[in-house]
């Protein structure tokens, strides 16, 4: 596999400008692919404003931003790139078109990568009939910034040292990534958090408690300990045989509906969508997107800076 030194990153929405961010703070070149001529304009302010703040002087902003070329059409934008990293929207006939396409443009060396946050990449692979074993799933996390994993998955076809070169190139940006196995819809992250949600929504829904307390639950007993500790790490922490005799009589209680909650599906229908409508759980009245996960993110910093002074002190599994 070739050294990765552009990446065309395709799909200038929140994710795609957030990595392409990430790519260019490490001196790497970035071609940013949208057919939507606006969605361009708009990643090129976030990321010049973004860039000024990481590198605090115009020189040293411009000289990132020198290595950050647009293009509206695929053809242009994947020529001379090492890796293509896909971030459109989840939509699976979408993507599949996409992959489709930069199969027949991209010579085999270039690795060929999508960010989608639950698809099946087997199911997206197979679009790509001639070079299917280049093809990976690199999901990142919102920010894509600053959030340090990346679910790296294989797909039925991907070749190993596909995935050996993506994680070693994602090491490079300062990512920590984990390797997903198996092409199971969702991975690791999502699973693990639309298991919690599902959980949540049905307290809510069932009255028995406010959005405000089951979130305080999360944040303050759960959230606090999952910094330092995963929840396998904690079962052994609190004893295995602890948690065989709570979940012998609590299983059976927990929600486990295999369609979404009528809060869910009645709030979406109403357009209530959360902070960038307004409304949602909560009443966002008052607030900016901006304002809001500005300062999300000045606690995921803050929180990250912990954990890097810290260790993960995580137990080592023995077989």
């Amino acid at each position: 596999m070739p050294e990765i030194k552009t990446v065309t990153v395709i799909g200038a929405g929140t994710m795609g400008r957030s990595i392409a961010c990430l790519i260019l703070k490490k001196s790497l070149s970035v071609r940013l692919v949208d057919v939507d001529p606006s969605a361009l304009v708009n990643a090129g302010v976030f990321i010049r404003g973004d860039l000024a703040r990481e590198f605090g002087d115009p020189v040293g902003t411009k000289n990132a931003l020198s290595r950050l070329r647009t293009f509206s059409g695929l053809e242009e934008g994947v020529s001379a790139a090492d890796l293509v990293l896909e971030a459109v929207p989840e939509n699976l006939t979408l993507k599949r078109e996409i992959f489709q396409t930069i199969d027949r443009l991209c010579p085999p060396p270039v690795i060929l990568a999508t960010n989608t946050s639950g698809l099946r990449i087997t199911d997206i692979a197979r679009a790509a009939t001639s070079h299917p074993r280049r093809i990976v799933g690199t999901h990142f996390y919102t920010p894509a910034d600053l959030i340090p994993l990346v679910e790296v998955i294989k797909s039925d076809y991907t070749d190993p040292e596909t995935t050996l070169t993506v994680m070693s190139f994602l090491r490079t940006l300062g990512k920590d990534p984990v390797l997903v196995n198996q092409d199971i819809p969702g991975f690791i992250g999502n699973r693990l958090q639309h298991a919690l949600a599902r959980e949540a929504l049905s307290l809510l829904e069932k009255g028995v408690a406010g959005a405000g307390d089951i979130d305080k639950v999360a944040r303050y007993a759960l959230g606090v300990r999952l910094v330092h500790t995963g929840p396998l790490e904690q079962r052994d922490l609190n004893g295995l045989d602890v948690h065989l005799a709570i979940a012998g009589y609590l299983y059976p209680e927990l929600e486990n509906r295999t369609e979404p909650s009528r809060i869910l599906m009645g709030a979406v229908s109403a357009g209530h969508l959360g902070l960038k409508t307004g409304r949602g759980i909560y009443d966002w009245t008052g607030s900016t997107p901006e304002e809001v996960m500005a300062r999300k993110n000045r606690q995921i910093m803050a929180v990250i800076g912990l954990l890097a002074e810290g260790g993960d002190g995580v137990g080592v599994p023995k077989p």
